[in-house]
């Protein structure tokens, strides 16, 4: 028997036998719901055959025949009612098992969310894509079939949405483009690193949406439930449908906070803090000006992450204020790094390891956090050093700024956008999804093996509207993504290593060594951080203005 576990109550299965009865209740089930109607297959035995070899095995059966491909709204109230009334766990069949966990499917709309539904379906073999415009629609069969419809649908209004909306329009005015984001708030999330260290005030990283939306593009304020790709089509919560011509898949990453047991009831409370988030980066700075004396931990979760130096900014900047305060020689600071080396690209971390020495911190690889307990101030690391057991070890702290683990938001990972791994599926060069030749991605989304970083989204977006424009005009991709991303490494205040490197950590400087040595701490940099970057984001990236970020042509091999 093919058994696959949808929840801790259902299963369901190909085709069983009524001499499986007897295996199936020794293996702990006691109800049966038949979704196979008598006389389907010339080798299938009746359902009175089955339903008395499960009496027999003392199991319950319910017969709820559906014909395949026709599984109506009914049909799914009713398997519903059944897997609610009949005692657990149960195993429901058919020919192939995919009726029984289509029913299940809508059985369970607006109980459970379309991405948690799809996700279940998915870990046991079963895609649901066929019916998710039902499942978003509450189980019932909608009646409009497209809502509006776009020349160019942008899935995330951050700072990849917006940029590329209007590389777009900056050359072409005529498309209609639609951006989808249910946030009424846009932030500047590399600025909470300087909010976590007292240089910049929170608000000076927000903006109202609405203030950033293009002239002349529509803005849907609303989640996005699914993805049609083979209808040209986006489903929304509440199951509206928008239509487009071409689709910009970049809806960011996700911040699972909850994956580290205890996290999130202690946040914000008894020293436990994030950089990550922006109520909480004012609440580290908060912590470092009080912290006279103790233990401090900054974690970094297994990659990828956004800003995969963040992390060890944060250490930087409380080392930093410790030091010229004089109370660093009172306080112990630990960076819990899940990875095994202290920056991916190697030309920079001479720089980093001087000042690792300066704050005297002790650097501990290969440990993840998973567990916080704030009340007694205490974190647990699963520790995973290569050709070791795994163990886990408790440390006590005053001070712990964590890094959530992140992943693709979950209507991503379910999507048949997505690869293996939960992430869009692009070539790495154009952007363009793998499968789907009317699709490109940008941003921390997608999956070339880049820097999530807002420079990285900043050299992506011209590189998409110039490749889209094309496909446009019936050309194949004309520009190029190098892997671009660049991290402000902000080792002290006033001081900045300004890593910039590209696929492969090719280092991919913007300015001439002799003006700004990157493998080096610069104030220049610092002012770049401090002063410049802002408003270059939000008067240039966002506006269409690519100062400095001309994409490369699209080179063709012989």
């Amino acid at each position: 028997m093919d058994i696959k576990k949808i929840t801790p109550k259902l299963s369901v299965a190909p085709q069983i036998a009524a001499a499986d009865m007897m295996a199936l209740a020794e293996a702990g089930f006691r109800s049966i719901i038949c979704n196979r109607p008598d006389g389907e297959g010339a080798d299938q035995p009746t359902f009175e055959e089955m339903e008395k070899a499960a009496k027999s095995a003392g199991l319950e059966a319910v017969y709820l025949p559906v014909i395949s491909g026709k599984v109506l709204d009914e049909d799914a109230v009713a398997f519903g009612e059944a897997l609610d009334s009949l005692p657990g766990p149960v195993l429901a069949y058919c020919r192939t098992g995919t009726r029984s966990t289509t029913l299940w499917a809508l059985a369970q709309a607006g109980k459970m969310s379309t991405s948690d539904i799809l996700a279940a379906a998915k870990a046991a073999g079963y895609d649901m894509g066929g019916v998710v415009r039902r499942i978003v629609n509450g189980g019932k069969t909608p009646t409009t079939t497209t809502d509006a419809s776009y020349d160019i649908v942008i899935v995330g209004g951050g700072a990849a949405g917006i940029s590329v909306a209007s590389s777009i329009l900056a050359r072409r005015s005529d498309q209609t483009i639609a951006i989808i984001d249910p946030a009424d708030i846009h932030y500047y999330q590399p600025g909470w690193t300087l909010v976590g260290a007292g240089v910049f005030h929170p608000e000076d990283t927000s903006k109202t949406m609405g203030s950033l939306i293009p002239k002349g593009v529509h803005w849907i304020k609303s989640a996005v439930a699914a993805f049609e790709p083979k209808d040209n089509a986006v489903i929304l919560d509440g199951c509206r449908v928008v239509g487009y011509k071409r689709l910009i898949v970049c809806p960011g990453l996700k911040l699972d906070w909850n994956r580290i047991e205890g996290l999130v009831e202690t946040l914000g409370r008894n020293g436990v803090t994030s950089n990550y988030r922006y109520d909480l980066a004012p609440y580290t700075w908060k912590l470092v000006q009080e912290m006279k004396e103790g233990r401090a931990i900054f974690s970094q979760p297994p990659m990828p992450i956004k800003c995969a130096g963040a992390p060890q900014k944060a250490m930087y900047l409380s080392g930093d204020h410790w030091y010229r305060n004089g109370t660093l020689k009172d306080i112990d600071i630990q960076f819990m790094n899940a990875g095994g080396v202290l920056f991916g690209v190697k030309d920079y971390v001479p720089a980093l390891e001087k000042y690792i020495e300066k704050y005297d911190a002790t650097l501990n690889f290969f440990h993840n956090l998973v567990a916080v307990d704030g009340q007694a101030k205490t974190a647990t690391f699963e520790v995973a050093k290569p050709e070791t057991e795994k163990t886990r070890v408790t440390v006590d702290f005053d001070m712990l700024h964590v890094v959530p683990p992140q992943t693709a938001p979950d209507f991503i990972r379910v999507s048949p956008l997505a690869d293996a791994a939960g992430w869009v599926d692009v070539d790495q060069a154009t952007l363009r999804h793998k499968t789907f030749e009317n699709i490109w991605s940008l941003g921390d989304v997608m999956n070339a093996p880049n820097a999530k970083t807002a420079a990285a989204a900043r050299v992506q977006a011209p590189v998409v509207a110039e490749n889209v424009i094309a496909d446009i005009d019936g050309k194949s991709a004309a520009r190029q993504y190098n892997g671009y991303g660049s991290c402000p490494l902000t080792v002290e205040r006033g001081k900045i290593v300004l890593a910039e490197f590209g696929y492969g950590g090719a280092l991919l400087p913007s300015f001439p060594k002799m003006v700004l040595d990157g493998t080096k701490p610069t104030r220049l940099a610092w002012w770049l951080k401090e002063t410049a970057l802002p408003p270059i984001y939000w008067k240039a990236m966002l506006r269409g203005r690519e100062w400095m970020v001309k994409p490369e042509k699209v080179t063709v091999s012989n």
